[in-house]
């Protein structure tokens, strides 16, 4: 780490947000968002992120020799070495092969490097978050899908072009429903927000006994995996039971990942991480009923700890650190 002071920016579907972060205490010190109208192109993209990027670090009050590397999470297939998008699903054109790193560089004039959106959460969460000060860890990222991530020597990995770390595609029924990556089964379809709220809905519709029809005054439109946290939190049966069945799921891929890498600790982040213990303690039963061969019992399981803020403060050490080069 050469500077003391660097930008994470993390381009969404939505939108695209920047933070100006201090290594030396892992804090925000000041952040900015906008839109990303992906509908106007690739090019017209990178320079909104750009703009972004450079009002954010003058409205803070810094000058670019100050800067020391900025970090570009994108959600998709990265060429890290390239630093090109391979592949962005929801975007138009998919952004293949687009050179990222080298046009926001021509923009902006100091290093950049690029990284996946969940590993970046995952960095984050190791570097200054719920998994810092352990060697070995796992991110489970679970909110409209369920990303991830692993650290294993103190290392992010990033094998097989970084495809490595994605832990919502392990399978858990091989015959379950498909996924939107083409294989059946996997974790995501299970465990992620949209499939909770279509328990939710369908204990409504079969007319099970629960308050989560009239939380949200029958519009079932409405049915979220916080308002099912809300009804469990009352202690709606139904409502407990999917959260027990969705832990479940989540932790049989924590066990079918913990015994391949052996890590030392858990961290499940995301919106749905937002149920806290509903969500926890029914994957902490199901390794100790289920994980065998391993002790369960030397791998915590927590809640991760910097919220919103994990991928911006992930990008900055991963810049700090040039992109896992240095």
């Amino acid at each position: 780490m050469d500077a003391q002071y660097y930008v994470g920016c993390d381009l969404g579907g939505t939108n695209i947000k920047a933070g100006l972060v201090d290594l030396l205490s892992g804090q925000v010190i000041a952040s900015k968002n906008t839109k990303t109208l992906s509908y106007e192109g690739h090019e017209a993209v990178i320079r909104r992120m750009a703009d972004l990027i450079k009002s954010l670090v003058a409205e803070a009050g810094f000058e670019w020799d100050q800067i020391g590397g900025i970090g570009v999470s994108a959600p998709g297939r990265l060429d890290l070495e390239k630093g090109e998008t391979i592949f962005i699903t929801n975007f138009p054109g998919h952004w293949i092969n687009i050179p990222l790193k080298a046009t926001l560089e021509a923009y902006l004039h100091v290093p950049v490097y690029i990284l996946n959106d969940v590993r970046a959460i995952t960095y984050g969460e190791w570097a200054f978050g719920a998994g810092k000060g352990v060697d070995c860890m796992l991110c489970f990222a679970i909110g409209t899908g369920i990303g991830g991530g692993v650290v294993m020597n103190n290392q992010l990995i990033l094998t097989q072009g970084g495809t490595a770390g994605e832990l919502g595609h392990i399978t858990i029924d091989i015959h379950g429903p498909i996924c939107g990556c083409g294989n059946y089964g996997c974790v995501e379809t299970l465990a992620s927000g949209p499939a909770i709220a279509a328990m939710g809905l369908k204990a409504v519709v079969q007319g099970q006994k629960t308050i989560i029809g009239e939380m949200v005054n029958y519009d079932l439109n409405k049915i979220t995996a916080h308002v099912i946290a809300k009804a469990a939190e009352a202690g709606d049966e139904v409502a407990l039971s999917i959260w027990n069945e969705v832990g479940s799921y989540i932790g049989v891929a924590v066990i079918n990942a913990a015994l391949v890498v052996g890590p030392k600790r858990v961290v499940i982040t995301g919106g749905v991480a937002a149920a806290g213990e509903l969500l926890l303690h029914p994957i902490r039963e199901t390794l100790r009923k289920r994980m065998i061969v391993m002790p369960a019992d030397k791998i915590e399981i927590v809640q991760g700890s910097l919220g919103d803020n994990a991928g911006i403060i992930g990008l900055a050490v991963w810049a700090a650190h040039g992109g896992g080069l240095n």
